[in-house]
């Protein structure tokens, strides 16, 4: 058996719990805000409460498969991203349970994937806008804050880094998606077109069905 120089084996040392929470952000079709799913979980003797989805670190599980199967498990996704990892939280007290350490994950999905699970899930899942999101348990509240500003980070200079908007898309569309994204404090129309336009593509068609003259579509260079 392994021992380091201090003649100790891994089992002689405190063995907390690992866990994985992970902050789904979607903009929703009808929307111009940035929102967050929620799952529900039952509270013995408190009746339930609302969080991130997430779930222990199985033995010989890696991060990325657990995040998988808690969104798969408590949220009914199954998503075609590889969640981003934001911060390990390892405060002794952030969980009433014992000691656990949470890895916090991030995963931006289109409105298409989220919308077919809020119909399904039976009131077990929801989505709010992340800036009415306060109260969460663990560190929740934070996962969100960091997730946001993570993404917002993604969204500075590149045309829709996650895929959100199906390709082809209008500078309108890029736009609208952009400032929902940044929360309203993006740049002007104009200033965003001339931004974003080095990073497009045009394609050989132009919108249908829209009032006034259709518009150039792209796509991601």
């Amino acid at each position: 058996m392994y021992r380091d120089s201090s003649g100790r084996a891994l089992t002689d040392y405190p063995q907390p719990s690992v866990a994985v929470d992970t902050a789904v952000l979607t903009v929703p079709d009808e929307d111009t805000r940035l929102f967050v799913l929620l799952v529900r979980r039952s509270v013995e003797g408190e009746g339930s409460e609302w969080l991130l989805p997430g779930t222990f670190l199985h033995e010989m599980e890696t991060l990325a498969r657990a995040v998988g199967r808690s969104l798969r498990e408590k949220a009914g996704l199954t998503p075609d991203v590889t969640p981003r990892q934001l911060h390990v939280f390892d405060h002794p007290d952030r969980d009433w349970r014992g000691r656990v350490l949470s890895v916090a994950h991030v995963a931006a999905l289109p409105w298409r994937e989220i919308e077919p699970v809020l119909a399904t899930g039976g009131g077990a899942v929801c989505v709010r806008p992340v800036d009415e999101v306060r109260g969460l348990p663990f560190d929740h509240d934070e996962i969100v804050g960091r997730a946001v500003a993570d993404m917002r980070r993604q969204y500075l200079e590149r045309p829709d880094p996650d895929g959100l908007l199906d390709e082809p898309f209008t500078i309108r569309d890029l736009h609208r998606l952009h400032e929902a994204v940044e929360g309203g404090l993006g740049f002007s129309p104009d200033t965003f077109r001339r931004a974003m336009l080095p990073r497009l593509k045009e394609t050989r068609r132009r919108s249908e069905g829209t009032v006034g003259k259709p518009a150039q579509l792209y796509v991601r260079r």
